[in-house]
């Protein structure tokens, strides 16, 4: 059977808000921003967290991030956010969790330091998966900085292990 996929982004293009597979069961990552990933066309990251979730048991995975922006290179990312851009991300991440308490891997790594922005749109997405219930995990144990692993810089072997998120925000934002 064919694979279902989850794609959502901008009409034109410049933003991606889900991708990924549908399933009763996803691992749901969030990273920082999406690159040229498309169903279809993962790149290393998406990859990587294909692997991951195949690899612990869930059906299916899909890729978030903290902020939509297309872009390569973290450094690329808009210099001051976009709250119209912020809000769609933010009301997609809501329709796409919808309550259920899922999975969410914390796999940002040090690219949060990116903009200073990216710390309260975590904040925002926490508050969606607080409501619904969710699990926060990371790979492995978080770098010596705190930040959780990128999913391209870890080794299938580390597990998936608990992640305070609610902690891990007040470390970043104060």
């Amino acid at each position: 059977m064919a694979e279902t996929w989850i794609y959502e982004r901008s009409a034109d293009n410049s933003a991606r808000f889900v991708l990924g597979t549908a399933g009763e069961n996803p691992l749901v990552c969030v990273g920082v921003n999406p690159s040229t990933a498309a169903p279809g066309d993962p790149d290393l990251t998406v990859s990587k967290v294909m692997g991951f979730a195949s690899r612990t048991g869930f059906d299916s995975w899909v890729m978030l991030n903290l902020y939509p922006q297309r872009s390569t290179d973290p450094k690329g990312m808009h210099r001051a956010h976009d709250p119209e851009l912020q809000a769609e991300n933010e009301r997609r991440i809501a329709e796409f969790v919808d309550g259920r308490p899922l999975t969410v891997l914390a796999a940002w790594g040090a690219l949060i330091e990116t903009r200073p922005y990216l710390p309260r749109m975590l904040a925002g997405i926490a508050t969606v998966t607080e409501k619904s219930g969710s699990t926060w995990v990371s790979i492995g144990d978080p770098l010596k900085s705190g930040h959780p692993r990128h999913p391209s810089r870890a080794g299938y072997e580390w597990p998936l292990q608990a992640f305070d998120v609610a902690n891990y925000l007040r470390m970043v934002r104060s």
